[in-house]
């Protein structure tokens, strides 16, 4: 092996960690909604949350991400401890695919058939079909799919290039020595790990391996122990990932570690027991990258058999390496960590700003209320809750904002600037809460009574922007433009109100049956719940502009008042519903 082959064999590696970095980039940002569906089925049932860890590091073809994923969960309280171990053990199973689909590049047959299934053959293909759909294609998705084809073709051809450079190791001694070294199991099981570490990804480490297996100098005896390791070794990123978390994320990826460790320790004991009475005959016959698969899935899946009907016995010991204290667990609302799968991240992003909506449009009506009955323990909830809303405003757009930065699909791309735009209104709603608060609190002081008339007229308006605000929260919730549409008649039924009570105000005063006092609290009330109403329209305008590609919300307001017939006998309808006596 001369400096040529070196460099090939650094050539290689280089673009088979690119290829694999760029294929699971791509896949994980085209399965974003398989991601969301996978994910939304967690449960307490263990099997369910193996299952689903399984699945999601099949797609993105990472079991890193997914444990990150998982200590990013657990860090904003979306999953337990008991429930994320099941998911670890899951992602261990599921990152062997990747093993499974490397191992093709061992095929020799002079079978016709045999011959298509050979990277070399099939990979130039798929390589011309992902260069087409890149540079041709106008839409993204197939240009997402072109990008994985390419990604994927550069993989194989690194593992081909690295398989090649390596070939000529075979006749050095002093390779052969080393790896010799390897079949002494703990030097095995160190040397996997350290490998996995460095490059942070136990399918590259075990690609790696499978590659040298070219060379048909490593055996079995050599490449069991080694794959022992890659499982330890690739815990290393989420012990990083768990720096400056909760306990029960740190406790999450203390579990991640202890699966493996413990895992490891035992089969390495049963394995070489039995191999110490038995003599296994294979352990000196050299392996493929098939054997390597097969070991790799049955290691795995060993070690999955043996824990988990014990999980709950690594929750307790993980509860005793990092014991509970008197501080409270400071639950993180939004995790970085989950800005690494841009698609989850949004995904909780939409949850967040759900909660954020829920709570301002429940401030408003629970200041509405205390107009009649004022309360001064809910008056203090109302501020605290506006108090919340700005919190929940200011993680939002900060949080979105470093998510642009993201290679987000078009979907999630215009997902985050809908919720760039529509946290905004939420805020004003609350803020608008606090001002018709204040107005209930001066007429408290101040001993002040609406008249009868007054009141029934107020409940009237009340009413109308409760609805208002119910539609347009049903709309954000279920993403439904058609309840959105009607928004926009209800408004302008409110907005006709104000006016209805503003002139019946002015004729109460000419009357002597209203003071100056009652005027200017009563103005203030028709303000901000026309105000409300107004933000609740911005809501359902820009869902409506969005489902379309546009955010052109004044456009939208111009072209249902300007003679839509759908809107005028919604606006009737409205009308006489809230008309008043």
């Amino acid at each position: 092996m001369n400096l040529f082959d070196v460099l090939t064999l650094v050539g290689g590696l280089s673009l088979f960690l690119f290829g694999m970095n760029l294929m699971g980039s791509y896949l994980e940002k085209s399965a974003g909604s398989s991601l969301k569906m996978l994910l939304s089925k967690l449960t307490s049932r263990k099997f369910l949350g193996f299952l689903t860890g399984m699945g999601v590091t099949a797609v993105i073809q990472s079991s890193s991400a997914t444990t990150v994923m998982v200590v990013g969960f657990v860090n904003s309280g979306l999953l337990s401890l008991r429930q994320a171990i099941g998911v670890i053990m899951g992602a261990n199973v599921g990152t062997t695919v990747t093993s499974w689909i490397l191992s093709l590049t061992g095929l020799e047959s002079g079978n016709f058939f045999v011959k298509l299934l050979k990277p070399s053959s099939f990979t130039p293909v798929l390589a011309l079909i992902g260069i087409i759909l890149t540079m041709v294609s106008k839409k993204e998705r197939k240009k997402d799919i072109g990008m994985i084809l390419l990604g994927f073709a550069v993989l194989m051809f690194g593992m081909e290039t690295m398989s090649g450079a390596v070939a000529g190791l075979k006749e050095i001694p002093e390779f052969q020595n080393l790896l010799l070294m390897f079949t002494n199991p703990i030097l095995g099981v160190l040397a996997g790990a350290a490998l996995t570490a460095i490059i942070q990804s136990s399918s590259a480490s075990v690609g790696i391996l499978q590659a040298l297996s070219a060379t048909g100098q490593v055996t079995y005896g050599a490449a069991i122990p080694i794959i022992m390791g890659q499982n330890i070794g690739t815990t290393v990123t989420a012990l990083l990932s768990s720096v400056g978390t909760n306990k029960n994320a740190r406790r999450t990826a203390i579990v991640h570690l202890l699966f493996n460790v413990v895992g490891t320790v035992v089969w390495l004991v049963i394995f070489y027991g039995i191999n110490a009475v038995v003599q296994f005959a294979f352990v000196a016959n050299p392996i493929d990258q098939l054997g390597i698969a097969v070991v790799h899935t049955a290691f795995n899946l060993l070690c999955t058999a043996l824990l988990f009907p014990f999980s709950g016995l690594l929750e307790k010991l993980a509860c005793k390496i990092i014991p509970d204290t008197q501080a409270p667990d400071q639950i993180q609302i939004l995790d970085e960590r989950l800005l690494a799968t841009p698609a989850v991240a949004l995904s909780r992003c939409t949850e967040v700003a759900e909660t954020m909506a829920r709570i301002a449009m429940d401030a408003m009506k629970t200041a509405c209320a205390s107009v009649k009955n004022y309360d001064a323990k809910v008056a203090q909830a109302v501020r605290e809750t506006e108090d919340e809303v700005d919190q929940y405003e200011d993680m939002l757009g900060t949080y979105l904002v470093k998510l642009g930065g993201s290679d987000l699909s078009g979907a999630d791309s215009r997902q985050a600037v809908k919720l760039l735009h529509l946290i905004g209104d939420f805020e004003r709603i609350s803020d608008h809460a606090v001002n018709v608060l204040e107005s209930a609190e001066e007429m408290q002081n101040k001993g002040l009574e609406f008249s009868e008339h007054a009141k029934k007229e107020l409940s009237v308006l009340t009413a109308a922007v409760g609805e208002v605000m119910d539609l347009a929260l049903e709309a954000f919730l279920n993403n439904d433009p058609v309840r959105a549409a009607q928004v926009e008649p209800l408004e302008e039924v409110v907005d006709t109100l104000k006016e209805q009570l503003r002139t019946r105000h002015i004729l109460r005063l000419q009357k002597g049956e209203c003071t100056i006092e009652l005027g200017f609290v009563w103005s203030d009330l028709l303000t901000n719940l026309e105000r409300v109403a107004d933000h609740c329209s911005n809501i359902a305008g820009c869902l409506i502009e969005m489902s379309h590609d546009s955010l052109d919300v004044h456009g939208y307001l111009d072209n249902v008042k300007g003679g839509s017939l759908s809107f005028r006998e919604a606006y009737e309808a409205y009308a006489r519903k809230y008309a008043l006596l």
